[in-house]
Formats: structure tokens, sequence, C-alpha cells
């Protein structure tokens, strides 16, 4: 696995190339770039899986936020969003910027991981899934 920083994530601003996930969802140059370089088309798949569920939610059909949590120390935008003990990571759609007190749609323990980032969020609009930096 490839190291990876939340710099290297942010020089994506776009797309050239749309990829598509056997679900149907499409996902950008970013995505695909995270996926490579840090073995995680885990979690591409994960988001994906939700998919026809969350198009059932007036709040979550056209935009979600996604966020995933990795057990460690760190600095973190999410500090109340942490793993439950015995997993790794956590997976979590919210229909707007995570706050806590409310509920996701969405909580996803993560056994295992060895996800390179402490924390990472993610956006899915108009069903293509994408760096924030690409929204």
């Amino acid at each position: 696995m490839n190291t990876i920083t939340l710099s290297d994530l942010s020089q994506f601003t776009g797309t050239e190339t749309w990829y598509r996930h056997f679900t149907g969802l499409l996902y950008t140059d970013g995505i695909q770039y995270l996926a490579e370089q840090a073995e995680a088309y885990w979690l591409i798949d994960a988001i994906a899986s939700y998919q026809h569920q969350l198009k059932r939610d007036e709040y979550l059909a056209y935009f979600q936020v996604w966020v995933l949590s990795v057990a460690g120390e760190g600095e973190r935008k999410y500090p109340f969003l942490l793993p439950e003990d015995g997993y790794k990571a956590v997976l979590t759609c919210w229909p707007d910027t995570p706050k806590e007190g409310v509920k996701s749609a969405v909580i996803q323990q993560i056994e295992y991981t060895d996800f390179p980032l402490i924390e990472l969020k993610l956006y899915v609009s108009d069903d293509v899934l994408m760096l924030p930096s690409e929204y």
C-alpha cells in the first residue's frame, strides 16, 4: 500500500474520466486514485451497496456525506465518530455535515482495515461518488 495524504487528495478538483461501479454508481478520478493508492476498492463497494436503500430517502436521494473514521490517534474533524470497541473503523452516511447528537443514516462498523488516513469525508451527489475537492 502506498502512503496517501489529504493533501494528495485535495489536488483533485474535477474529473476527466468517469468510472462505473458494477452497481451503476459513478466515481471520479480522485476516488479512483484513492482506491488504487490506499487499496480501498472495498470503500467504493461499501458506499455503493447502500445506494439502492438510500435513494428511497428524500433527504439522501441526491446528496450524501460519507465519513470513514479509523481507530487511532490523530486530529479529527469529527471526534464523536469513532469505531466501537473491537472494530478498526466506522463508515457513516449523513444528509449533511455530521453533527454530534444527530443519528446518521448508515453506521457500518468495520472489523479490519489498514486504511492510511484517520478520517476521510466523501460525497455522493446525483449518483457520483467524489472527493470534497471535486464537488
